[in-house]
């Protein structure tokens, strides 16, 4: 009579390890008390999602803070979905956002000694698990075909019982040592199933370090554990991949919430002691009146891609994304008036368990605070890799005259209260455009000069083009415009139009809206002197005169 024994002989004839061998090629790690082991584990199917730089931010950051190690996993056993190549670019665009792994896959070779770090490397690990598993009862080969589990599942709908391959309904779970043997050598196909000793009817606690204690259906069900490919499932994979990198802390979407019994059941079975789980709520957008997750399919600003082409600073997206995971930041970032994210002290258990609403505002908020922080020069250096990346014609522009574009995009900001006129790179050539002629020249074909105005227009850009002072400091400039605006029946003060209003035909405020408007092209602008003193006297008096033509 054959045994358990002879059967994993069968099926893994080439393995030759066992898991003794593993704990001692992969020892505990040597690190201080209270450092944490975390990782980020991407399949490689495409795009970095927002939701994922949001929990690789927090494994990093968890680790970070604990003087532990955060590494990066490619669990690349689904073939079918994977993309060639969006492997190394999710690590790219991880590393523009700051979060660099410790060891891990790489594009030119894993660093670390608890490799390898891609999935599809790992088989042998893999295999001298479950060759061990089926030594103990615990994994069998099941034979059963797509059709046959369709049959199950129409049984059980009848019935109206629990779906899935578990109990009385695991057709192979209870096949004789011989009996597999036999199909086996008959060329029958077949998958690994995990041999559960659960209970449905059951419940299990465990204890989510996001979350507190969740109690959840016990598994019972036999799931697959190796695939016919010869790969694994992601439910054993991660394991055996967690227990032999010695990751101690688990960051992962709350979707995997109801999968958590059937992983605890194989640290269980196998006797090992299992990480802690902190599942991280989702990042929700509201749809209609209702709340759901980013969609790949719906919302661009669910691709991480999406804020780097718009110009979105890096650190401005992890600001706004930690606002998100820590309900005491924002507080903290008033407090301290800094953005510095190594200065926070993150924690998991400050975290929500309800997903945060996406919200563009709040993130431009973040983002202007921090653009204006930005030192004029490393500004400028910014802008011009973005444009590089993103947009030529930018790129011209600001080659035609670097020196000419630094000073338009600094106005005001070296004031105790700076401008924030800039959320994003892509915000900054449409608010300075009219500093360029040809730009100028399209915006003046429509001018906003309102109504009550228009009929003093002329004269005043003719004052102004003669008597405006320039080249001097800010109060000598504004005292020659009150002077031009007096000359044409404007109060030099809106005090004094607001106490004699009929004695007037505006206040000077109107004065500066006139010559704002001709020589920006709207009513809204930075600093009107600046403006001024960066177009220079030539091109100041060629706008005015233009402009006096049109009336």
């Amino acid at each position: 009579m054959a045994t358990n024994e002879d059967l994993a002989e069968l099926l893994f004839p080439d393995v030759t390890k066992t898991i003794e061998d593993l704990e001692r090629e992969y020892p505990l790690r040597n690190l201080p008390e209270g450092a944490q082991v975390t990782r980020f584990a991407p399949s490689p199917t495409g795009f970095l999602h927002t939701g994922s730089l949001f929990t690789s931010m927090i494994s990093y950051t968890y680790a970070k803070q604990s003087g532990g190690v955060y590494y990066f996993r490619l669990e690349d056993t689904d073939t079918k979905r994977t993309i060639e190549g969006s492997g190394e670019l999710l690590i790219e665009q991880l590393k523009q956002f700051g979060i660099i792994a410790d060891e891990g896959y790489t594009p030119d070779g894993d660093i670390g000694a608890y490799g390898p770090y891609q999935q599809s490397k790992r088989k042998d690990i893999y295999r001298t698990v479950i060759k061990e598993l089926v030594r103990r009862g615990r994994a069998y080969p099941d034979f059963c075909t797509p059709e046959d589990l369709d049959a199950i599942r129409a049984i059980q709908e009848a019935k109206k019982e629990l779906p899935g391959y578990y109990g009385v309904y695991a057709r192979d779970r209870n096949l004789t040592a011989d009996e597999r043997i036999e199909r086996i050598k008959a060329g029958v196909p077949y998958v690994i199933r995990f041999y559960s000793l659960g209970d449905h009817e059951r419940k299990v606690k465990f204890n989510d370090a996001i979350r507190g204690e969740i109690e959840l259906q016990d598994n019972d069900t036999d799931v697959v554990i190796l695939k016919s490919d010869g790969l694994p499932t992601y439910h054993f994979a991660h394991v055996c991949d967690d227990h032999f990198m010695r990751t101690t802390c688990i960051t992962r979407g709350e979707e995997w919430i109801p999968s958590t019994p059937i992983h605890l059941d194989m640290f269980r079975a196998l006797g090992w002691k299992p990480p802690k789980y902190a599942h991280i709520p989702s990042i929700m957008k509201l749809d209609n009146g209702n709340r759901r997750k980013l969609s790949k399919r719906k919302d661009p600003e669910a691709a991480v891609s999406y804020f780097l082409d718009e110009g979105y600073p890096t650190e401005s997206l992890l600001v706004y994304l930690m606002s998100i995971a820590n309900s005491n930041f924002e507080e903290w970032s008033i407090t301290t008036k800094t953005f510095d994210l190594s200065k926070f002290k993150f924690s998991l258990k400050k975290m929500s368990f309800d997903g945060a609403l996406f919200d563009q505002d709040k993130l431009n908020y973040f983002s202007k605070e921090i653009i204006v922080r930005i030192p004029i020069d490393e500004l400028y250096d910014r802008v011009v890799a973005f444009a590089k990346a993103h947009d030529e014609f930018l790129l011209q522009r600001i080659q035609s005259n670097p020196e000419f574009f630094k000073k338009a995009i600094n106005i005001d900001r070296d004031k105790p209260n700076p401008r924030k006129d800039f959320a994003k790179y892509k915000d900054i050539y449409p608010r300075i455009r009219f500093f360029y002629a040809d730009e100028w020249e399209k915006m003046v074909e429509s001018l906003p000069f309102r109504d009550t105005l228009r009929p003093y227009v002329k004269e005043l850009l003719l004052d102004f083009k003669d008597k405006m002072l320039l080249g001097v400091d800010e109060s000598t400039w504004w005292n020659s415009v009150k002077e031009i605006g007096e000359a044409h029946g404007f109060a030099s003060s809106n005090k004094d139009f607001k106490l004699n209003p009929e004695k007037y035909h505006g206040s000077v405020s109107d004065c500066a809206e006139v010559l704002r408007v001709a020589i920006t092209g709207t009513d809204q602008s930075p600093s009107l002197h600046a403006v001024l003193e960066i177009l220079g006297k030539e091109e100041v008096c060629r706008r005015l005169e233009e402009i006096a033509k049109k009336f």
